[in-house]
């Protein structure tokens, strides 16, 4: 499974990205700088057997580029994050 990965770098743990969970039903990925909106879809619904409805991605000036998943509302951020040991 480690092999299909090759667009999601880590799932980011902060207080935003906490809130963004709890409030509005995303999460936030730290992705490669070569990934497009459709790869990251596709590998997130994938790996974590969720439906995503929409994606934001976020070039930040150290470099990074994190994409922030809503998902939609028959899948949940938190169920998902406490799975992944977030929570």
């Amino acid at each position: 499974m480690e092999e299909n990965i090759k667009n999601i770098i880590s799932i980011q743990s902060s207080e935003k990205a906490t809130r963004l969970m709890q409030e509005q039903n995303k999460l936030s990925f730290v992705v490669s700088k070569g990934s497009n909106k459709i790869e990251i879809k596709k590998e997130i619904e994938t790996l974590f057997s969720v439906k995503v409805a929409k994606i934001n991605i976020v070039n930040k000036m150290d470099g990074q580029k994190i994409a922030i998943v809503k998902l939609k509302v028959e899948n949940s951020a938190m169920d998902l994050a406490t799975k992944l040991g977030l929570v």
